[in-house]
């Protein structure tokens, strides 16, 4: 693959004697969607958890923009350009937008003073520009707990998108929405693409990993089990390839004649 952003080699993650990876060899692309599937237990969390710097992986190196990292950590993610999105976890409800937005990011005056002016005015360019919403209900100053699931989803992807996050990662980011604000979030998907960004889409609804992503990767008891091109295989050859696995614990190959 060229012009690579994300490079895991050799990942492995013991808790104990527990071995949850099992020696993950995975890359992302420069300007790549790559949907990350698997049953529960399948190791996705934790791996995830190693690229953000949650964990240190046990065995195994990882590398970004093609430098090794080391002293990994979750702040030190956020500076090379790594950014999570979870699922209800995104923002803090009794907060404002504004302050969601910039928060353990705030932006001063050259004198150190919060420049709360400026933050909000960032904030309105991207609620009305980028997230789309025109309402004149909602405001900067409007607690998030008062927008709807699909609304929440956009600003913390935008939030990542306004500090430059290369890689995105997104953790089950339509659980629990509804069919119109599931299409918002997949079109938000779709804006990390057109930005020039890549992202790791973590979901158990087969569809929506489909709809929007440009690989992906199938995770298997803490292994690789395998990795399509969307060029390589259908959306229902990927839930048959995914059905097999979870009764016999090996992939299918993917039925390109479909694809004719």
């Amino acid at each position: 693959m060229d012009d690579l952003l994300l490079e895991l080699h050799g990942i492995k993650m013991n808790f104990g004697r527990a071995q949850v990876l099992r020696g993950i060899d995975m890359r992302v692309g420069s300007n790549e969607i790559v949907g990350l599937l698997g049953d529960n237990g399948a190791g996705k969390s934790t791996l995830i958890k190693c690229i953000t710097g949650v964990h240190t992986p046990s065995e195994g190196s990882i590398i970004f923009k093609g430098k090794p990292i080391t002293k990994h950590s979750v702040s030190r993610s956020r500076k090379l350009g790594i950014e999570t999105v979870y699922q209800e976890r995104a923002l803090a409800d009794l907060q404002s937008m504004w302050r969601n937005m910039f928060v353990g990011r705030e932006i001063c005056s050259k004198f150190g003073f919060l420049d709360v002016k400026r933050q909000k005015r960032e904030t309105d360019k991207l609620l009305r520009e980028h997230v789309g919403l025109t309402s004149k209900a909602i405001t900067v100053d409007t607690e998030v707990k008062n927008l709807s699931g699909g609304e929440k989803q956009g600003i913390a992807i935008s939030r990542a998108l306004y500090f430059e996050a290369d890689l995105i990662i997104l953790d089950e980011p339509t659980v629990a929405l509804s069919l119109s604000e599931t299409s918002k979030v997949q079109q938000f998907v779709r804006t990390i693409k057109q930005r020039g960004k890549s992202a790791i889409y973590i979901s158990h609804n087969i569809y929506h990993v489909y709809d929007v992503c440009d690989r992906f990767v199938i995770l298997d008891r803490g292994q690789i089990a395998g990795s399509f091109s969307k060029e390589e295989i259908t959306i229902d050859n990927l839930i048959a390839n995914m059905e097999h696995l979870a009764r016999t614990g090996e992939l299918r190959h993917p039925v390109k004649e479909a694809l004719a």
